[in-house]
């Protein structure tokens, strides 16, 4: 039997939850999309439901320091994300912003609808709600699924990396268009504002590290899939 068929049987029938967290540039979105497509599971990227906030937030004229407002929006839009790890989509209100979450001026604006607790709250509850109709056999990662959404995950992993690093891959990620300061911004200046709200830098109990700063993705695949095999044997 070959390895990625092993891997697709892995615990068939069975709850499988694995959450992932880390920093920002940990390579945590590719490793969980491939891992998910390993693991015939389904997969959730929680970063890009808080870029679709922001994103309408920022279209809609809302003023990203109202906190209420910020939590009205996370409430009332329409949100749609796509959990097959062969299939990127976002839509709001129908409309694809999968490109649209990406760009620069939301990556800058994030961290304040991730800061807001009552959108966080709201956002939550959809991610739970996407995990429990995946048949909680999903890889889902983000900032605090490990200890908030997914607390009694199956798997628990922080993926974490050097500083040097994760500027690295996320420059790689977009293709040379940023700015050494602008890499800067959205990777570490992202993650100490977001570190107010949630701890992802340093793993909770019960929760494996995977530090791939010396790892290719390959390998740092193979590395989750070890502790998914491991843990949840």
């Amino acid at each position: 039997m070959s390895e990625s068929t092993i891997h697709s049987h892995f615990r068939l029938g069975k709850s499988l939850v694995v959450a992932i967290d880390g920093p920002s540039g940990s390579g945590k979105s590719s490793v969980s999309r491939e891992a998910a497509r390993r693991l015939h599971a389904a997969y959730l990227d929680t970063g890009a439901m808080y870029r679709a906030v922001t994103l309408h937030c920022l279209s809609t004229g809302i003023d990203l320091k109202d906190a209420a407002a910020v939590e009205h929006a996370a409430r009332a839009i329409e949100l749609y994300i796509s959990t097959s790890p062969d299939r990127e989509l976002v839509t709001l209100a129908g409309v694809d912003v999968t490109t649209a979450i990406r760009e620069p001026r939301v990556s800058e604006a994030v961290s304040a609808v991730a800061t807001t607790l009552g959108a966080r709250a709201e956002l939550i509850r959809r991610q739970r709600a996407l995990i429990a109709g995946a048949g909680h056999r999903i890889v889902a990662e983000g900032r605090d699924i490990t200890t908030v959404v997914a607390p009694d995950a199956e798997v628990r992993i922080l993926l974490t990396a050097s500083e040097s690093a994760r500027l690295r891959r996320r420059g790689d990620q977009l293709g040379g268009t940023q700015s050494s300061s602008q890499l800067q911004q959205q990777v570490l200046e992202r993650d100490a504002k977001d570190s107010t709200v949630v701890n992802f830098q340093q793993a909770a109990d019960g929760v494996v590290t995977v530090d791939s700063s010396e790892l290719d993705f390959e390998q740092t695949v193979e590395a989750v899939l070890d502790v998914v095999h491991t843990v949840a044997h």
